[in-house]
């Protein structure tokens, strides 16, 4: 995916380059077309889109220049062909120099919501980084990596989210999805990482922590109204790996279930009986199960949303990773999410249509 976006970012600044050269073409074009043809043939939609096109991929002062440009050309032309004082002339020069005018006020208007775009834009990171958190590279024997992808374009965090910690216990991880979008769902991520946070330090089970999740989403839901107070929920797994042994244990709370890769091998770490997800524990009686699944030397457990599982290509076929992983070996879990990423991309043509949160966790050896 890193290479895929890279190779993008670079046919597009070659493509930027070259459309800065628009307003340049554009006068020279006209230029010549006005010159080439009879008097009564103008060349001012070329004069006009000239400045129009420097406001916008240009600054301020290649505005200001395109706009003399046009006005000094057609001045040019308009004098050759001896029309500057008719009034044919007269009126096209006007059109010309308004034009250009408003050239520059466009240009200013779009430098401005660009600053405002750009300072949303570095709110968003800063609250990626305050809800999401960055994670080390590795835990004692763990090595960890982790990667985020918004379905909206520019957007740095979405309804998707992520966690691991070192505690007393062990590394916990948590890997959700919380129902609905927008800001309704930051809140909820928001709510969701940070009773984790705190009940993974202080809980001994992950039964423990997923009552203390149930009870905060639960308080979260009656501050909402309409379709969210009845509906909110997040779908998830807990995991907890102990410090010693080769066994990892899992809560799962109606989310996709994990994938264990060992020895070119990949097992779906399905749960011994479904739940439902976080937040709606009211509807269910039974109580939450864990389930403990081996854990080897050399295994990698891979954590997902269902923007993987539900990522589709043009046909309408779902993204299958457990076959897309099989046979294959890894040199860590960040080469395992990179090779998704650029899998799932290749596999949707590069639509993106849902959050796709990824976490992955390799117990060496």
């Amino acid at each position: 995916m890193r290479a895929e976006s890279g190779r993008r970012a670079t046919v597009g600044g070659w493509f930027l380059r070259h459309l800065q050269l628009l307003p340049v073409v554009l006068l020279v074009g006209g230029a010549l077309f006005d010159y080439n043809t009879a008097p009564h043939v103008s060349g001012e939609a070329f004069y006009t889109a000239a400045p129009m096109a420097a406001a916008a991929l240009l600054s301020l002062r290649a505005t200001v220049l395109a706009g003399i440009g046009a006005c000094g050309t057609d001045v040019a032309l308009l004098t050759h062909f001896g029309l500057l004082g008719d009034s044919g002339g007269q009126s096209e020069l006007a059109a010309v120099v308004t034009v250009s005018a408003l050239a520059v006020v466009v240009n200013r208007l779009m430098h401005y919501s660009n600053l405002r775009l750009e300072s949303a834009r570095r709110i968003a990171l800063a609250v990626q980084r305050a809800v999401l958190p960055q994670l080390p590279s590795s835990m004692g024997p763990l090595r960890i990596a982790v990667r985020y992808q918004a379905a909206v374009q520019d957007a740095q965090i979405g309804g998707d989210l992520y966690s691991a910690q070192a505690t007393p216990y062990g590394v916990r991880c948590l890997v959700g999805d919380v129902r609905g979008k927008g800001l309704d769902a930051v809140q909820a991520v928001d709510v969701t990482m940070g009773v984790f946070r705190e009940a993974a330090e202080e809980e001994p089970t992950l039964v423990a922590i997923t009552a203390r999740l149930e009870r905060a989403l639960l308080r979260e839901r009656e501050r909402r109204t309409g379709p969210e107070h009845a509906e909110g929920f997040v779908t998830g797994v807990l995991v907890e790996i102990p410090p010693c042994g080769d066994e990892l244990r899992l809560v799962n709370r109606g989310h996709p279930a994990p994938l264990l890769l060992h020895a070119g091998q990949v097992r779906s770490a399905e749960p011994s009986e479904p739940a439902l997800p976080l937040g709606l524990a009211e509807l269910s009686a039974d109580p939450d199960r864990t389930d403990t699944v081996p854990f080897p030397p050399g295994a990698t457990l891979l954590l997902y949303t269902d923007g993987l599982t539900e990522a589709r290509n043009r046909a309408g076929d779902f993204y299958d990773p457990a076959a897309g992983l099989t046979g294959r070996d890894f040199a860590g879990p960040d080469a395992l999410l990179d090779t998704l990423l650029t899998e799932v991309s290749r596999h949707t043509g590069g639509r993106i249509t849902d959050d796709l949160a990824l976490l992955a966790v390799t117990r060496d050896g």
